[in-house]
């Protein structure tokens, strides 16, 4: 049963206009293997930008921070419902530049931080992130997590429904609070040499977690 909505307001832009203008933002350029580089689908983006922020209020007003950012969907669709501050971070430059030239053209002022998110220091109000799967590097989603629940009041992150049983055991005296709020089929076009399908779906799970 989800919550009710915390503070009724007015609706900065419909979801489904936001899913379009999310959808106008490039993907990965030169996606990397290692980094296992999936561009968030603009539709999932849409709907977990809309629970945070008219649903639990996590967004409007709020500092908000992108991690692994990539071409900047989640971190620009926060700028767009109104967050206080938004930055986006990112170990790989040309996904950066892309992220720039959209917030360019949508006169949106996010900043951007190339760097490894381990270097991150401070506090936020709200994290959203895709975080690698965890396929590729074992446990690079824990790592992401890791950085997370330094970081953020509130944490949004989306993950692989086959590791559920796994991350909520770990999350286990991490977090005060770990709730599934979403679960969805995230469409994976055909990117990488190994891909044998021109797309594929993958369940996750989107969770909203407050770190201990």
């Amino acid at each position: 049963m989800k919550a009710l909505i915390l503070h009724p307001r007015q609706v900065l832009i419909r979801k489904r206009d936001l899913a379009i203008k999310l959808q106008q933002v490039s993907p990965h350029p030169d996606p990397k293997v290692a980094l296992e580089q999936y561009t968030i689908p603009a539709d999932l983006a849409a709907n977990i930008l809309f629970e945070a922020c008219y649903i639990y209020d996590d967004i409007e007003n709020k500092s908000v921070i992108d991690l692994g950012t990539g071409t900047g969907r989640l971190a620009l669709g926060a700028s767009m419902l109104g967050a206080e501050y938004v930055v986006g971070v990112d170990l790989d430059m040309p996904s950066l530049g892309v992220a720039i030239r959209h917030a360019k053209q949508l006169a949106l002022r996010p900043d951007w931080v190339h760097c490894d998110i381990r270097s991150l220091r401070g506090r936020v109000d709200t994290v959203l992130m895709n975080p690698p799967f965890g396929t590729k590097q074992p446990h690079a989603d824990i790592h992401f997590l890791e950085v997370a629940l330094t970081l953020g009041t509130t944490v949004y992150s989306i993950h692989k429904s086959s590791t559920r049983r796994y991350l909520i055991r770990w999350l286990q005296g991490r977090a005060d609070l770990t709730e599934r709020i979403l679960s969805a089929r995230m469409e994976i076009l055909h990117q990488f040499p190994f891909h044998r399908k021109q797309k594929h779906q993958v369940e996750v799970d989107v969770f909203r977690i407050h770190p201990s």
